[in-house]
């Protein structure tokens, strides 16, 4: 009899070496999201949430606008959303919100204004910007969590939510641990790349996370690279 492994792993919790960031020396939590970056890049992190924003502007009413990232990290994902809008005639301000201290003050460096909050409890009004997006940071909370968090995003959003993760696949397991040695990331990015591929989602999964969240069914899109992303409109009717 021939066993066929299924394409999709059962989802793990698991942990990462940077769910908590300050058990970890400053230059190796800023080289490992290096590492994270220099992989958006490469393998559609970057471009699944770009293309997003991009669908995004296209329907906003206005050509400035506010943007906001939350679990922005060293800010990479925001600032290629800064570079394609502002080729297009659209300017943004641009925000981000960053727990941890050595990758807020990164971010800084890079020219975002980031504000130090946790993502469940969002230091902004509602309906206070008009498009607010987050990018590979729901698999590192439990499910009521990322509840918590989905209706906090809905929350501050005015015009569009964007959510983006990794797409749960074995190939996208075996490719981010052969694609490290060459790219030679630390070895906790290692760990945390194949963990993070392990906790992600199907797009069943995370269409079904915002519904229960916040009662709408999301625009949900599965990218290149093993990325899923859903985007909807807040305050909209539930579905």
């Amino acid at each position: 009899m021939n066993l066929v492994l299924p394409v999709t792993p059962r989802r793990r919790r698991g942990r990462e070496f940077l769910d908590d960031a300050t058990q970890l020396e400053a230059g190796v939590v800023e080289r490992s999201l290096g590492d994270v970056a220099r992989a958006n890049t490469l393998f559609g992190g970057t471009r699944a949430v770009v293309s997003e924003v991009r669908r995004a502007v296209r329907d906003a009413p206005a050509r400035t606008i506010t943007l906001l990232d939350v679990g922005t990290g060293l800010g990479d994902i925001p600032a290629s959303a800064l570079v394609w809008c502002r080729r297009h005639g659209i300017h943004v301000e641009a925000y981000g919100v960053e727990p941890a201290a050595v990758l807020a003050s990164a971010a800084r460096k890079a020219g975002l204004t980031v504000v130090r909050a946790d993502a469940r409890g969002l230091p902004f009004a509602d309906r206070s910007v008009d498009i607010v997006m987050c990018s590979q940071v729901l698999h590192h909370f439990d499910r009521p969590s990322s509840i918590a968090l989905i209706r906090e995003l809905d929350r501050v959003a005015q015009h569009r939510v964007i959510v983006s993760d990794l797409r749960r696949n074995w190939l996208a397991v075996a490719g981010i641990w052969l694609a490290s040695f060459p790219l030679r990331f630390h070895p906790v990015s290692r760990h945390d790349g194949v963990m993070s591929v392990l906790r992600g989602f199907t797009r069943r999964e995370l269409r079904e996370l915002v519904r229960t969240a916040v009662g709408r069914a999301p625009e949900t899109r599965n990218q290149l690279g093993f990325r899923t992303t859903a985007s909807w409109t807040p305050g909209a009717p539930p579905s």
